[in-house]
């Protein structure tokens, strides 16, 4: 008896766990912006990451090892453009906040 319940109980937690949404999924907007950052962008040892910022997940493009360029843009879901971090005056303020003390990381998205 005690088997069939734990059996049951197992069976479930796998059931649940099966319906729950995708955690981490990138949206269609970033993806599609990735596509035009990887062939016209980015640079040696680029990569584009996952924070959780101000309570919402933000997708900063790090161009890499550029010369021109040493600046990330910092995007939020929707693809509207937050601000860029570093640059000449090394910024790292996004939405009057220090970004860097403010975000949590979550994940690498891509890099190369």
């Amino acid at each position: 008896m005690k088997r069939a319940l734990l059996f049951s109980l197992l069976i479930g937690f796998v059931l649940v766990g099966c319906t729950k949404e995708k955690e981490g999924a990138v949206p269609q907007c970033i993806q599609e912006r990735l596509k035009t950052f990887d062939s016209d962008e980015a640079c040696q040892n680029a990569s584009v990451m996952r924070y959780n910022f101000e309570g919402k997940s933000v997708y900063v493009f790090d161009r890499g090892f550029c010369a021109q360029i040493d600046s990330s843009e910092v995007r939020d879901e929707n693809c509207g453009l937050l601000g860029y971090l570093g640059g000449v005056l090394n910024n790292d303020t996004i939405n009057n906040q220090n970004f860097n003390l403010s975000a949590e990381y979550e994940s690498i998205i891509w890099a190369n």
